[in-house]
């Protein structure tokens, strides 16, 4: 039987899905016993690109070390699809596949991207290297920096030891826990969301795969989402502005695109 992923990251990572309290493989995770692996933060205010880095490295090797990473066939397939992707705009980037149940996939600040692969059962080559691409998207975009800013300051404006313009140093696992919940609970804009799935049918063009892979992926979850599957997908989308205007606008650029070539 597959392990459970705990995702004691999930506040410095863009996912899929952001709530206080997530459910991995139908257990309910409390997002503060979650955030343990995180420490030496910087000030809220001036979180850097850097900073983001350095503490997705240390949550990332932490998710690594206790969560079952493929070696097989889902491994082979992502290289093949990822053969000669190292880098995004000077971030580099590695891929690997978490040998789980649940349905989804996450990138880091740090190029760190983690692939499930129950997302890999269900999606093709072309669907899953532009849900990718929209994932690493939000990091590129700064979209995970930004959130995770947010956090920072609104657990800042409750606790006195984080008081705006203070340095926080070494952060207590209750102003943590708020941290995550704040995090978990901020949704991207439709802006920001938009401009990741712009990201990701680039990139999938890009790098050869077809431009109807976002369209076709973003169809395909949102089915899921509403189906028998939806406590495996965690209702990825269901904090997503506009999901199906969103693949239509997806087939329409790529409609487009092939216009263009012909």
């Amino acid at each position: 039987m597959r392990r459970i992923l705990i995702l004691a990251a999930v506040l410095i990572c863009g996912a899929l899905t952001a709530q206080a309290q997530f459910k991995i493989g139908g257990r309910t995770i409390n997002a503060k016993k979650a955030v343990q692996a995180v420490s030496d933060v910087a000030t809220a205010a001036t979180l850097s690109d850097a900073d983001i880095a350095r503490m997705s490295r240390e949550s990332v090797e932490w998710m690594d070390a206790h969560n079952p990473i493929d070696t097989g066939e889902y491994d082979a397939r992502l290289k093949r699809l990822t053969a000669g992707i190292t880098e995004v705009d000077g971030l580099k980037l590695n891929f690997k596949v978490y040998y789980v149940i649940d349905i989804n996939a996450f990138a880091c600040g740090d190029g760190s991207i983690r692939v499930f692969s129950s997302l890999m059962d269900i999606m093709d080559d072309d669907e899953l290297m532009a849900i990718i691409g929209h994932e690493i998207g939000h990091v590129v975009h700064h979209d995970v920096r930004d959130a995770m800013k947010n956090a920072y300051l609104a657990s800042a404006a409750r606790n006195a030891a984080g008081a705006a313009g203070g340095t926080v140093g070494k952060l207590s696992e209750s102003q943590l826990g708020d941290v995550a919940a704040a995090f978990m609970d901020a949704r991207f804009s439709q802006k920001q969301e938009y401009e990741a799935d712009e990201y990701g049918f680039e990139f999938s063009v890009k790098h050869g795969f077809s431009p109807y892979g976002m369209a076709n992926g973003l169809n395909k979850l949102v089915e899921l989402s509403k189906g028998a599957q939806a406590s495996a997908i965690q209702k990825m989308f269901s904090s997503h502005p506009d999901s199906e205007k969103r693949a239509a606008r997806m087939k329409q650029k790529a409609d487009e695109y092939n216009a263009d070539k012909q």
